[in-house]
C-alpha cells in the first residue's frame, strides 16, 4: 500500500472517528440532561426554581439539536473539499484564470476562507435569530449583525492578508526553517493583536465607558491593592447591545491592564458579588494562567508548524487528500488549507486533556478568589451567572470532559464549600 492510500485510509477512519465520538457525546448530553429536566437538583431546590432550571434544559438541548447539524456538516464540508476534489478545483480554476505565483496562492486562501463562511452562515443566523432569539439572549438587531459581519470582514483583511502574505513568502523563501521563522512571525503577530485589541479592535464594535459607581468602584480598587495588582480603569461595556450573556474580563499588559464589565452583569449581581467575580480574574492572573495558556499556544503552534514544514514536501500529502500538486507553481497556500482542514479531526481526541487543564485552573482561580473575599459572595454569584446565562446544572460527565473549560457549577460549589 503506498502513503498516498494510506493517507486517505486514515482520514476515512479518523472522520468516521471524530464524527461518531461527538454524535455520542452530543446524544449523552441530550439523554443526560433531559433525563434531569424535570426536577431541580436537591443541592439547588433552595437557591432555583423549576421554570429556570428547565429553561436551562431547554437551552441546552437546542444547541444540541444545532451541533448535530453542525457536526454533519463539517464532516460533509472535509470531504468536498478534500476527497471529492473541492479545493483541487478551486487551485485549477484559480490557476488557469490567474496563473502561479502569490496572487493566486492567496486568493486560493481567501476563496476557501470565502466559501466555508458561506455554507456556515445559515447555521449562524439559526444560532443568533433562532436559538438565541428564542430564549430572550438574542439583542443584535439584522442591521447591527451586517455592519459587525462588515466590519469584521474588513479587519480581517486588513489584518490578515498582511500576514499570509508573510507566512506564503516564507515557505517559498525561508527555505527548510521556513517554519521557525514562521512561527515567529506568528507569535509577534499574535502580542501585537493584544497590545492593540482594547483601544483599537474592540472599541470598534463595542461601546467603552468609565465605570460610574464609585461604591463598586472603591471596592474594586481595595480588591487590587490587597491583591497587589494595578490597571488603568475599569469601564463598562455595551453587551447589551447584542447580547443578555454577561462577564467580566481584563485586557491589555502589566500595569496599562483594563478592567471591563458588561452592562449585563452590573445589573445582576450586587457589588459584593461583583468584587468576587474580579477577584476570580484575578487568580488566573496571580497564577499565570494567561502566560502559561499562552505559552502552551505557541508550543503548539511551533509543533504544528513543523509538521507542516515536513508534510509540504511530501507528494502524498497532496494526492491522499485527493489534490493534484502544481507541477508549474508553488504549492504553499495547498498545503497550508489542507493542514487546517485535517488538524481538527485529529486533535478532538486530545480535547480531554486541555479541557482538564483548563477546569483545574478554574478551580485555583476560584480558590485564590474566596481566598480574597467571603465565599458565600462568590458562590452567589455563580449560581446567579449560570441561571442567568441558562447554564444546565446537569450535564452529561463524558461531555464535560471533552467540552467543558469551566467546570460543572455542582463541582465549583462543592470545592468551595470544603475550602
Amino acid at each position: 500500500m503506498n502513503a498516498s492510500l494510506t493517507l486517505t485510509l486514515t482520514l476515512v477512519v479518523a472522520l468516521l472517528a471524530h464524527v461518531t465520538l461527538k454524535f455520542w457525546l452530543n446524544a449523552r448530553q441530550v439523554r443526560h440532561v433531559a433525563r434531569h429536566r424535570s426536577a431541580v437538583p436537591q443541592a439547588y431546590a433552595d437557591t432555583m426554581n423549576l421554570a429556570d432550571h428547565q429553561k436551562a434544559a431547554d437551552y441546552t438541548l437546542a444547541k444540541a439539536r444545532l451541533s448535530q447539524i453542525d457536526i454533519a456538516l463539517d464532516a460533509a464540508v472535509l470531504l468536498g473539499w478534500t476527497l471529492l476534489g473541492g479545493l483541487d478545483a478551486l487551485n485549477q480554476v484559480l490557476m488557469g484564470w490567474m496563473g502561479p505565483g502569490m496572487a493566486q496562492q492567496i486568493a486560493l486562501v481567501l476563496g476557501f476562507t470565502l466559501v466555508g463562511a458561506l455554507i456556515g452562515l445559515p447555521l449562524s443566523l439559526m444560532q443568533t435569530f433562532g436559538v438565541e432569539q428564542r430564549f430572550g439572549f438574542n439583542k443584535i438587531t439584522p442591521a447591527l449583525w451586517l455592519a459587525d459581519m462588515a466590519k469584521g470582514l474588513v479587519l480581517g483583511l486588513a489584518l490578515g492578508l498582511p500576514l499570509l502574505w508573510v507566512v506564503l513568502w516564507l515557505m517559498q523563501a525561508g527555505g527548510a526553517w521556513w517554519w521557525l521563522w514562521a512561527w515567529g512571525v506568528l507569535v509577534v503577530w499574535q502580542l501585537f493583536l493584544m497590545a492593540i485589541a482594547p483601544n483599537v479592535i474592540m472599541p470598534l464594535f463595542n461601546k467603552f465607558t468609565p465605570l460610574e459607581d464609585e461604591s463598586l468602584k472603591a471596592r474594586v480598587q481595595g480588591l487590587m491593592q490587597r491583591a497587589g495588582f494595578t490597571a488603568k480603569g475599569f469601564f463598562v461595556m455595551d453587551g447589551s447591545r447584542r447580547s443578555a450573556h454577561s462577564n467580566a474580563f481584563f485586557t491589555g499588559f502589566g500595569a496599562s491592564k483594563r478592567v471591563v464589565f458588561f452592562d449585563t452583569l452590573l445589573k445582576q449581581l450586587s457589588p459584593a458579588e461583583m468584587e468576587a467575580v474580579l477577584a476570580h480574574e484575578l487568580g488566573h492572573f496571580k497564577h499565570k494562567h494567561i502566560v502559561k495558556m499562552m505559552a502552551t499556544s505557541f508550543a503548539m503552534t511551533l509543533a504544528g508548524l513543523a509538521l507542516l514544514g515536513w508534510l509540504a514536501q511530501q507528494l502524498w500529502f497532496y494526492t491522499g487528500l485527493g489534490v493534484m500538486p502544481n507541477l508549474s507553481g508553488s504549492n504553499d497556500a495547498l498545503a497550508l488549507v489542507l493542514f487546517m482542514l485535517v488538524t481538527p479531526v485529529f486533535t478532538l481526541f486530545f480535547a480531554p486533556l486541555s479541557s482538564w487543564r483548563s477546569r483545574q485552573q478554574e478551580f485555583e482561580a476560584d480558590a485564590y478568589a474566596v481566598s480574597q473575599t467571603p465565599g458565600k459572595d462568590l458562590s452567589s454569584a455563580l449560581l446567579k451567572l449560570y441561571q442567568d446565562n441558562a447554564s444546565t446544572l446537569t450535564p452529561d460527565p463524558w461531555y464535560v470532559k471533552f467540552y467543558y473549560s469551566h467546570p460543572p457549577a455542582s463541582e465549583r460549589l462543592l470545592r468551595m464549600k470544603n475550602a
